[in-house]
């Protein structure tokens, strides 16, 4: 069985049904698996064939025991998790007629139409069968910076074991990322817009941070996270990156290349653990936009904090990718002090330069680079100018990233990530194209559906967010448990 710890060395080793409904490890750290399983290339050369629900139920069973999840349940979850997702295959792979070797990775087709729809199907029905079994109940908490926090409250709406606290920094997202929370009118949906968030999505981060630290709140209302610092994200997302290398690889070991738009490092964490296990990856691309923090970290071994941009791909408006510390701890051999302290640096001096040894480790088998707004929005229209082929400006970052790093990767298959269908993006679209009514391609029903319904939910100032979650979470939990 494999047993999960914190990547920080604090507390005991969990099992994996622990580990997936607590979220944060109990010393605030990210849990990891004590050990990655191993696939071989046979084993690969036998998934070749599998569908995407059958890929994933094969490497689930890999991290959780049967005494955990039976195979049978297991599939059932799997299959209610992507039962409801647009297309049969779950992600297409389509190829770019106007770029030689380039196939774009759907990622978008499940309800709230982004990739975070891939990670949490799956995870909220995992976490929604476990509290089932023990008749339990939790409060969610998440923070978005655009697609988490829709992916998580589609998800747990109606669900009678959780409630959905979804926090995004107010007017740092679009219109339609926000109604696809607010226009949820079932009684365990709470989104929470927050003003005067200097630092984005960190800022409240900061804030679930503290309420995971105040002990006594946080086992009065069962507090747990559907966020990517969950492992059961994490694991999830390593089957897309199996899944797309299997559809497009000729032959078992082919080097391919996968870029990717990236802001926590969530998607490209699952990306490097996947590599870790089996997977023959030649080049991850680390695909940024002005807000820089994971090109520092790669290209000059440095994790800071810099002053946050506003831009056209904000879901990677990003400061602090805690998911890198998840990824780190499986190259420094699980070192967890050498972890703890640098996180405690970072929080101390909002800075850590890693040394040479740290730095050649992390960084072996990826590229960063980025690219501006203007840029991002100049592929959009070249690319659909072309061939009538419409990206969102998070999966323009990957690809302009991409071609930017051409001679970097040389000449093998780049599949890039797109994160997210353009329809929740309208007005950067038209900007994009120069135009003043969107295209067929840049619309979806439910995104029109949701400009027409009432929305609801909470506002607090991000200076007295703390105290606010407090009084509103614990009051609504007092109402359930006398209800």
């Amino acid at each position: 069985m494999i047993k999960f710890v914190s990547n920080k060395g604090g507390g005991e080793a969990v099992d994996f049904e622990t580990a997936i409904l607590d979220g944060y490890a109990a010393d605030g750290g990210l849990y990891v698996p004590e050990r990655l399983p191993q696939i071989s290339a046979e084993q690969l050369a036998q998934w070749k064939e599998l569908s995407y629900k059958e890929l994933a139920f094969e490497i689930m069973s890999l991290f959780i025991d049967r005494e955990i999840i039976s195979a049978k349940d297991l599939r059932s979850v799997i299959a209610q998790a992507y039962g409801t997702f647009e297309k049969d295959e779950v992600i297409p792979i389509p190829k770019l007629k106007s770029q030689e070797n380039t196939y774009i990775m759907e990622l978008f087709y499940g309800s709230t139409l982004s990739f975070k729809d891939i990670g949490l199907a799956f995870l909220v029905n995992l976490v929604d069968f476990f509290l089932q079994r023990k008749n339990k109940k939790l409060s969610i908490i998440v923070a978005t910076t655009g697609d988490t926090g829709p992916a998580a409250a589609s998800y747990i709406a109606g669900k009678s074991t959780m409630d959905a606290w979804v926090l995004y920094p107010k007017g740092m997202i679009t219109e339609e990322q926000e109604r696809q929370m607010t226009t949820l009118h079932h009684s365990n949906v709470h989104p929470v817009g927050v003003y005067n968030c200097p630092e984005g999505g960190d800022d409240l981060d900061v804030v679930i941070k503290k309420l995971y630290a105040n002990q006594a709140f946080k086992e009065k209302v069962n507090l747990s996270s559907v966020n990517s610092i969950n492992w059961g994200r994490i694991m999830i997302q390593t089957v897309h990156y199996f899944y797309g290398y299997l559809q497009i690889a000729d032959t078992m070991g082919e080097g391919i290349c996968m870029a990717v738009p990236s802001g926590a490092f969530g998607n490209l964490c699952a990306g490097g653990i996947a590599r870790k296990m089996g997977l023959p990856i030649k080049t991850y691309i680390a695909a940024q936009n002005k807000n820089e923090c994971l090109k520092r970290i790669f290209n000059e071994g440095v994790f800071s904090m810099a002053p946050i941009y506003e831009t056209v791909s904000s879901a990677i408006d990003i400061l602090v990718p805690m998911n890198f510390w998840r990824y780190l701890y499986f190259c420094v051999g699980g070192d967890t002090q050498k972890i703890k302290q640098w996180m405690e640096e970072l929080d101390k001096n909002r800075t850590v330069r890693f040394d040479p040894k740290t730095w050649e480790a992390y960084r072996e088998g990826y590229l960063s680079a980025s690219v501006s707004d203007e840029k991002t929005m100049e592929l959009i229209k070249t690319i659909f100018d072309a061939e009538g082929y419409l990206m969102d400006p998070h999966t323009a970052v990957a690809l302009a990233v991409a071609n930017k790093l051409k001679e970097d990767i040389g000449d093998c298959k780049v599949i890039v990530l797109a994160t997210a269908h353009p329809s929740k993006f309208p007005q950067i679209i038209k900007q994009s194209l120069g135009v003043d009514s969107l295209p067929t391609a840049a619309t979806h029903p439910s995104i029109e559906k949701a400009k027409v319904k009432s929305q609801k939910g909470y506002t607090a100032d991000h200076t007295h967010l703390e105290d606010a979650l407090l009084d509103a979470m614990e009051n609504h939990w007092a109402q359930k448990e006398t209800a």
